[in-house]
Order: C-alpha cells, then structure tokens, then sequence
C-alpha cells in the first residue's frame, strides 16, 4: 500500500500513452486520418494526458469544462481544475472535421503523430473572457494571453489515444520521468511526504535556500524543472539541468534531493498555474509544492505572493498536494546567511535581493556575480553557456531580461 498522495480525482493513475501492439495498431490506423498540427503548448498537454501527469483527464476539454473551469476552477463532473487543456483550429479546418470523426493529432514542429482524437464537440469561446480568468489580464503583451488570442476561433473536445512522448525521453534522458517513475522513485527511497520545487530557471541561493527549507519538513525534495518552451532570452533546460545537478552535488546531503523534469510549456498564469503546477505534483507523488514569490508569474501583472493567496481560496479538499508558502527570502550580509522577512531584522540596505532577472542581465553582460548570489561551482556553467552564445542570441537574451522574474 503506497504511502504517497492518491493521484488527482480520487483514482488511480490514467496513463492515456498505449504501448506494443495496441500502439502500432493505432498508430497504423492514424497515419490514414485527416491530421491536424498541435501547437508547441497543446503537445505537451498531449504528452502530460499520455503519461498520467494530467489525470484524471481523458481527454481535450469540452464547453461546459472550459467555462466551469474558467468560472469556478470546475470541470463539469466536479472535479477541480484551475486552467482549461483545450485543442484549437480554424474554423475553416473546423469546417472540414465532422462531430463523431477522429483526427490524427501530430506535432506542429516535427510533424510526428502524438495521438488520435475522437471529436465529441466544436465549439467557440470568448478569449478574452478566458484570459481575464485565468491570467487576470487581457494585455497581449502577456505571454500566456498571447497564447490564448493567437490560437484558431474553434475549440475540439474528445477523448484522446496517446502515441508518443515525443523528444522527452530520448533528450532529457535522466532527468524526463513520468507520474509512475518517480512515485517508484520516492517509494524505493522510503519517502512518504516529498515536496516539488518548481523551476524554469538556474537556482539560485534563494531557491536553494527554498529547498532547504522543504528537507527540514519532508523525506525529501524534488527539483522539477519545465522542459517545455519558454520565452526567447530564458535559459535551455539542459543547461538548467546541468546547474542543477551541480548545486545538488555540491550543496545538498546525499539522497535528499531528486531532479526530474516534465514536459509542458510554460502559461505564465502566476496564481492559477501555482493550482496546476500543485495538482499534477499529486499525480507525480508530491505531498507539497513550493510557493515562493510570484510563483509562475512574469512581469508585474500577479501581486508577489498572489499565488500563497490563491491556495486559501479553494475548498480544502480541491487537492491532496498541500503549498508550503515561503516569504521573501535573500542575503543578509548582518546574519551572514539567507534569511526571509520573516526571520531577518534588519535593513534592506543589508540585503541582497535575489532573481532570476538579475541573474541573467548580469551574466549575459558579463557582469561580476557575488557568490552571495550563486554558488561558483554553478556560476561557472552558466558562465560557459553566456560565453559560448552567439550576437543576436546575446541581443535577444539582453532584450528580454527585463520582462520575466
């Protein structure tokens, strides 16, 4: 009898992925229907649903499961959802797709087939009325609205038959796991209350700090980071990874710290992605996620610790996987340590404010960086990586840095 959190719903674990002959046979029948291409983010959802990462989810949204989530963080049958997994085209595609077909669902980049889907429902939304739900802005600006303004007028719902994982697995081999293997992970290691630290940047000191924070409270940790897409200037995961390994090695007591990787695109949806990011680390194993500040957000549009809030308003049995809600934390040069608001008395002047910005401005201008921000041993990877870009990259880099925590 496993001792981790049940997966979300209630359940068990839904893997949507078929595997041997079940996979062929599909996989042989998709290649003779009508195929439409998946945006880089809806992949993802794909892949999430075909390893168990999404469930209890069979399948892409209908109308009535986008409004309940949009409206009360609903699906229609109930179970809670905090951001809708919908599938979007044209309508002259749409046009071409009659209810009760299937369609092969294939990667908009590599143009592989992900999965097969069996249309139950089209149907058109109001964006905006979305993208002030979930994200709490209508600006364009925003990337997470962007998303949602460029995607096709009508939305596909259906079950879906999972064919690949894409990339994932080969690329990120060692650090891609799925729902089942890390829940095997955490059980062989005896851990019952593990804690997920989300990331889509390098740590440093202050997320380390986080970290340490959840080992003095839980079996262990795990360092999850996105391997999805990010925005133009963020750092690619394998040099993530690589950091990360390299704070784990240098910083962390032997086997209280695991890194894993998953495979979805960041929303940038501050509060309500913090609700995401927390229901599909119940399906991975985790008793708790780590809530920093702005967690997921991106520029100034979510309040620093909107998503801490945001937890206080949903039923408390919407979720198994429970926040542990850090305060401010940095350097304090007076306690000669990390500290937060919480425990540190002194001025601002005698703190070192720690972000991800900052981290890259400084090292993409070839910026001294304190070791008070970041371990040399890390510090030297990321280094490499800035001093090994090209121009227009370093430009891009350069140009973003401002927009994103």
């Amino acid at each position: 009898m496993s001792r981790l959190v049940s997966p979300h719903g209630g359940g068990a674990l839904k893997p949507l992925l078929l595997e041997g002959a079940a996979r062929q046979a599909e996989l042989d029948r998709a290649r003779t229907l009508p195929k439409l291409r998946l945006s880089s983010r809806e992949t993802g959802d794909v892949i999430m649903m075909g390893i168990g990462g999404f469930t209890p989810l069979e399948g892409f949204m209908a109308e009535a499961d986008w409004r309940g989530v949009c409206d009360r963080m609903k699906m229609a049958n109930g179970v809670f959802w905090p951001i809708p997994i919908t599938l979007s085209t044209s309508k002259a595609e749409a046009d071409g797709i009659k209810t009760g077909s299937e369609v092969a669902l294939t990667d908009g980049e590599t143009g592989e087939i992900m999965a097969t889907l069996k249309v139950t429902e089209k149907y058109t939304i109001d964006k905006a009325h979305e993208c002030q739900m979930v994200y709490k802005t209508t600006d364009p600006a925003h990337p997470g609205v962007k998303m949602v303004l460029e995607q096709g007028e009508i939305n596909l719902a259906g079950p879906v038959r999972v064919l690949s994982q894409g990339e994932f697995p080969k690329k990120y081999a060692g650090t891609y796991m799925t729902p089942r293997e890390t829940r095997a992970l955490f059980e062989a290691k005896g851990w019952s209350t593990v804690a997920a630290f989300q990331t889509r940047n390098p740590m440093h000191r202050s997320h380390e700090y986080l970290a340490k924070i959840a080992v003095e409270i839980c079996d262990g940790v795990m360092i999850h980071s996105l391997l999805g897409k990010l925005k133009p200037g963020d750092i690619p995961a394998e040099i993530r990874s690589a950091a990360i390994a390299k704070l784990i090695e240098v910083a962390f007591v032997k086997d209280t710290v695991v890194q894993s990787g998953y495979p979805l695109d960041m929303r940038y949806a501050g509060p309500r992605e913090a609700l995401l990011h927390a229901l599909f680390r119940q399906n991975y194993g985790c008793s708790h996620l780590i809530v920093g500040r702005d967690h997921a957000g991106v520029g100034d549009y979510y309040g620093p610790f909107d998503a801490h809030k945001i937890f206080d308003e949903i039923p408390k049995d919407a979720l198994e996987t429970k926040p542990l809600k850090i305060d401010w934390t940095f350097w304090c040069y007076k306690c000669g340590g990390m500290a937060s608001t919480r425990t540190c008395p002194h001025e601002a002047s005698d703190r070192l404010l720690l972000s991800g910005t900052k981290l890259r401005k400084a090292l993409s201008e070839g910026s001294e960086v304190p070791n008070e921000f970041s371990r040399p041993e890390v510090l030297a990877i990321l280094r490499d990586y800035y001093a090994n870009l090209k121009d227009d990259e370093r430009v891009e880099v350069k140009l973003s840095g401002h927009s994103a925590k």
